[in-house]
């Protein structure tokens, strides 16, 4: 990828130096399976499902302390580099909603954390992955995970990494749009179908992570050999793929984001047509 340094980092939340109170060993480090479905929950229910696994009572208010985040050269290198996506992505979200939607745009904040975080949605932890809170409009992201996602998930390169900000920036953008409030009212008037509902947000999400992802090749800052960085982080975050390396099987009925193949698919629709309103992975299928 084609990208320089930003100067302005207004919209990232540096919360790497925070230590202390219940960010030390918060609840269950559960498989990636189980991290999904109980952040779902506790984003969809406004609830911290994880402090329930933990303990089964609420615990009391937080005590952290701050410091100034120490960093490697290689990890101050990789803070530019998602500020530098984080804003370019907004920017042209900042085009494209009005002009597609007649929407205003406004931005979210993208948290960087060490080990687990308060949020509004409830504790955030690294063993998620990254995520987006609709409750405080916040990513929130352990840049750790990219080392995951490198060494575990075999999908290397930048774009790779600029797709997971994409992502979630998508969800953001159907915050703006009322489509994550209308998905979440639909899976509580209708929990048998909240999986599938799950899935068609997060697809939709893809494919608004390939959307900006078009302006960046129209705008030459990616390549052919980028897209499939990109392409190939898609696929390698799957249901499918994900429970096959957890469990060993497949279960379709527990799907929540997904399979490969969808993912890759949706990604790449908004990369070739660069509409927004390409993106309708509901057509009608119980979202107004």
């Amino acid at each position: 990828m084609r990208w320089t340094p930003e100067g302005d980092n207004s919209d990232v939340e540096d919360r790497r130096g925070q230590t202390g109170g219940r960010l030390g060993g918060y609840g269950p480090h559960l498989g990636i399976g189980g991290t999904v479905v109980v952040l779902l929950l506790s984003v969809v229910f406004h609830r911290d499902f994880f402090a329930l696994l933990g303990g089964g009572t609420e615990p009391g208010p937080a005590q952290t302390v701050s410091a100034p985040a120490t960093e490697s050269p290689e990890e101050g290198k990789l803070v530019q580099f998602v500020t530098f996506v984080l804003n370019d992505d907004q920017r042209s979200w900042e085009r494209l909603l009005p002009a597609t939607y007649g929407v205003p745009y406004h931005h979210a904040k993208l948290v960087l954390f060490r080990d687990a975080t308060q949020t509004a949605c409830g504790v955030g932890q690294e063993a998620m992955g990254p995520f987006y809170c609709p409750t405080d409009e916040k990513l929130y992201i352990d840049l750790g995970f990219y080392d995951e996602l490198r060494r575990r998930f075999g999908a290397p390169g930048e774009f790779a990494e600029a797709y997971v900000i994409a992502h979630e920036l998508g969800h953001h953008v159907q915050k703006l749009l009322g489509i994550e409030s209308r998905v979440r009212e639909a899976m509580s008037a209708n929990r048998a179908n909240a999986n599938a509902l799950s899935v068609r947000l997060e697809l939709q999400a893809d494919c608004f992570a390939g959307v900006w992802g078009h302006t960046t090749e129209q705008r030459s800052i990616v390549d052919q050999n980028d897209v499939r960085e990109g392409l190939n982080a898609a696929a390698a975050v799957g249901d499918d793929r994900l429970q096959r390396m957890s469990k060993g099987r497949v279960s379709p009925d527990n799907f929540t984001h997904g399979t490969s193949a969808q993912r890759v698919g949706w990604f790449k629709r908004g990369l070739d047509n660069g509409d927004p309103k390409a993106c309708d992975t509901f057509n009608g299928n119980g979202i107004p």
